[in-house]
């Protein structure tokens, strides 16, 4: 009969720690959490103290009785929950729910946490084991509490003044903020025009002709931004003969990246395997937890996926050290970090463990591909190459730089850089830089080269607006502002795309209509909610209820009153406001009634009011009072089927055009042509035009 016994979190991780444990450890697994708050009510007793009455999850009897009986079999307990404030929590929560919180009965009960699953550091952990972190718990009560409050709080007003099924969540308001401000500014964006010169020269001796672009006079930098300018420096230098004024010559050297952290892992898999922050979690759980590798058995072969730090152990860098020693030679080894020790930092780091890493730097993607999936190997391989890189030296290229003058007046400027030793780049080559200019310069050129002109090219550009927030974009945001930690970043973003806040297209996020509503609702309504300062500070609380400094329930006492009052004042307002369904002068085909407005997954559409006995319903189209500048008929609101705002003809198919801003029925006072709305300002379409004028106060009304 086994002794003791080991609980983790998934059956994966049971298939792999079995492995390395004799015959006197019984693993079994709690499947996640085993108690909640209750889904039906808030679950907190607002009364006392804000105490969390937490029940047993549905579904989750049969198992909290099988692990009953075995732990009264056993003699020693651990608690094998992944290492942070989560596992943590799930940690305590199974005491509770076993009842083996009494030490009178002779059992121990200890928590056990290992940074990667290998016999090594299962074997460490049994032989360190530690009592349970009520600090760490309490910040997750915090967290969980706080949030139950607000969606519990706020969701039912969305529910009066929107549609049913919508939520409000602390951190999904913030990010859906985020992009909503955005689109703003994209909205609001008047792009700005301007020109480049780029030369083509002869250099007597060299094949290939120099590159070199315009930086401006003699007087420093100038940015050109008419046509007529251009043409009038094109016209100067190609009269005026060119000199080199100036050649540098030099290196410089490139860094490897750091190691991995779950942010930035999202951020590359997103750029690199086009993947959903979703879906680099979830492969890369499969990785840490187990994977069955043929001649091996089953192995864990990434360290901790939920991390915020770089840090690397003694251990994982001698391993990568030894790896790249033996691979690449002695001059691949990056001097600086075996000379430094590792500095540590100030700031609270929640997993107190490492970077993401392989948990063994001779297990090369080549040598486990055969027993990967597709996606698992290039994720694999992906957290492999980075991490070995990160231990390399820095790369090193040679460097040219040339300065070239027309007329002792106009200067242009070349630039070309030549890879000297790979270092980090023979195993991990992010694609962020490249030579300059295209150029590849000789290193025997001088002031004495002699130029020829071949020829000036301009070229006409605009600003272009800020871009639109992808998953991966919209991750490195939340982190910089300190919203979040990295196991909230991934069901934020799930959240906010189920809900229909936002849609995604290709990478880009866009907001729909359902977003824009609940937005402007919670930054009317409750300002503090969305207040990206205040959601980044309420981590910093949690981060001192972490280290003891700050008792759990007094962030919550400090925060609920102010929630509260909002919530009442927003109900009063809301009750005030009578929602019915807005007739309209459509007729319906069927029965002959006016055709309401209604609100569906979608957006508006039209229904017989006389449903059920009349399920009739047409497309709802919102006139904008701009007519068509193709065909006159009236220009209305549409959305895509992803639920994207947009304006069309209702001529259509007959007629296509469309634009992504609001038409104005101010017409343009140049050409007499459609504007649109740019923010606080109005623009002009045609293309010839572009004119741009201020929105006044007594004009555009809608």
């Amino acid at each position: 009969m086994a002794k003791n016994l080991v609980i983790v979190e998934s059956p994966a991780k049971v298939k792999t720690i079995k492995k390395f444990l004799g015959s006197n450890y019984q693993v079994m697994a709690s499947m996640g959490h085993v108690r909640d708050l209750p889904k039906s009510q808030l679950g907190i007793d607002l009364e006392n103290d804000f105490e969390p009455k937490y029940i047993t999850i549905r579904g989750k009897g049969d198992l909290l009785s099988s692990l009953r009986k075995e732990a009264k079999k056993a003699d020693r307990i651990y608690l094998a929950i992944d290492p942070d404030r989560e596992g943590e929590a799930i940690s305590w929560h199974l005491i509770k729910a076993l009842k083996i919180e009494d030490p009178s009965d002779g059992k121990k009960v200890d928590r056990i946490t290992f940074n990667e699953i290998t016999r090594t550091a299962v074997k460490n952990s049994l032989k360190n084991p530690r009592e349970l972190d009520m600090n760490l718990v309490d910040a997750q009560q915090a967290r969980r509490v706080l949030d139950r409050i607000v969606g519990y709080g706020i969701s039912p007003l969305l529910w009066a003044k929107v549609k049913r099924g919508l939520s409000a969540g602390r951190v999904q308001s913030v990010a859906l903020r985020i992009i909503c401000d955005r689109e703003d500014e994209i909205d609001a964006f008047i792009p700005d025009e301007y020109w480049t010169l780029e030369a083509s020269f002869t250099v007597k001796g060299e094949k290939k002709p120099l590159l070199s672009k315009y930086y401006g006079d003699k007087n420093g930098k100038k940015e050109i931004k008419t046509g007529a300018e251009a043409a009038d420096i094109k016209k100067f230098c190609e009269k005026h003969p060119f000199s080199i004024q100036e050649v540098k010559k030099g290196e410089r050297t490139r860094k490897a990246p750091l190691p991995f952290t779950t942010s930035t892992l999202q951020q590359e898999a997103a750029s690199v395997l086009n993947f959903s922050t979703q879906k680099t979690m979830r492969i890369a759980q499969q990785l840490y937890e187990g994977v069955d590798v043929k001649g091996q058995g089953t192995v864990g072969l990434i360290s901790y996926l939920r991390t915020d730090s770089t840090r690397v152990s003694e251990e994982a860098a001698a391993m990568a050290d030894s790896y790249i020693e033996g691979n690449f030679g002695k001059e691949y080894l990056n001097e600086d970090l075996l000379k430094t020790k590792e500095k540590k930092t100030e700031k609270k780091i929640q997993d107190a463990h490492e970077c993401i890493r392989p948990t063994e730097a001779e297990r090369t993607p080549a040598a486990v591909k055969a027993s990967l999936t597709r996606d698992q190997f290039r994720l694999y391989q992906l957290i492999w190459k980075r991490f070995i890189s990160s231990r390399m030296a820095p790369a090193k290229y040679s460097t040219v730089s040339a300065k070239l003058i027309s007329g002792d007046m106009h200067i242009f400027t070349s630039s070309a850089s030549k890879l000297k030793f790979d270092g980090f780049l023979s195993v991990y080559d992010d694609g962020k830089e490249g030579d300059s200019d295209g150029n590849v310069l000789n290193a025997d050129l001088s002031q004495k080269s002699k130029l020829t002109l071949n020829n000036i090219d301009e070229k006409q550009h605009f600003t272009s607006p800020p871009p639109h927030y992808t998953e991966a974009s919209l991750v490195r945001t939340l982190e910089e502002l300190g919203i979040g930690r990295p196991s909230t970043y991934a069901p934020t973003i799930t959240t906010i795309i189920a809900r229909r806040y936002v849609t995604k297209e290709q990478k880009n996020l866009y907001v729909t209509e359902t977003g824009r509503a609940v937005n402007n609702i919670l930054k009317d309504a409750f300002p503090s909610i969305v207040d990206v300062n205040f959601t980044a500070n309420f981590e910093t609380l949690l981060d001192g209820v972490e280290e003891g400094k700050v008792a759990w329930k007094t962030i919550i006492e400090n925060f609920y009153p102010d929630l509260h009052e909002a919530v009442e004042k927003a109900g009063k307002e809301i009750k005030e406001i009578k929602i019915e369904d807005e007739e309209t002068e459509e007729i319906c085909s069927n029965c002959g009634r006016h055709l309401v407005i209604k609100y569906g997954p979608y957006g508006k559409f039209l229904a017989c009011p006389g449903f059920p006995e009349c399920r009739n319903t047409m497309p709802f189209f919102e006139k904008t009072g701009v007519s068509c500048p193709k065909c006159g008929k009236d220009l209305v609101m549409k959305t895509t089927k992803k639920g994207r705002r947009y304006y069309g003809c209702l001529g259509f198919p007959d007629c296509d055009f469309m634009t992504w801003n609001a038409p104005s029925n101010v017409p343009c006072p140049k050409c007499g042509g459609l504007m649109v709305k740019k923010g606080k300002r109005l623009m002009c379409i045609n293309e010839e035009c572009k004119e741009v004028v201020e929105i006044k106060e007594d004009e555009d009304r809608e």
